[in-house]
């Protein structure tokens, strides 16, 4: 199965390791005029002070906003010599590739 993607975001790896995350869209989706949701989440939260939002962090890394690239997103975590030889940048479009590995009756 092949299928069409558009390069949403591009981050460093939460954990500080030599990764790079790319977050991916669906290209039919963005040729429709879908926008692809917030990696923010539908619902951002405004606080008036650091205690509501230490009360509320918790429902806001479930709603997406700590995730990887939010909800309908696909993320691919790629080596950095991956990354440089691929030469991303926000927008490009790429294809993925997947196929089922076949078992040899073990």
């Amino acid at each position: 199965m092949r299928k069409e993607y558009v390069v949403m975001r591009i981050d460093a790896a939460p954990d500080g390791s030599p990764y790079v995350v790319v977050s991916l869209s669906l290209a039919k989706d963005m040729k429709e005029g879908n926008q692809p949701p917030s990696p923010f989440g539908s619902n951002v939260m405004g606080f008036t002070n650091m205690d509501d939002m230490m009360k509320n962090l918790n429902k806001m890394m479930a709603g997406g906003m700590g995730g990887m690239g939010g909800p309908g997103n696909t993320s691919i975590k790629l080596e950095m010599h991956e990354y440089k030889e691929l030469n991303l940048s926000v927008g490009d479009k790429v294809f993925l590739d997947m196929s089922k590995a076949e078992s040899l009756g073990v």
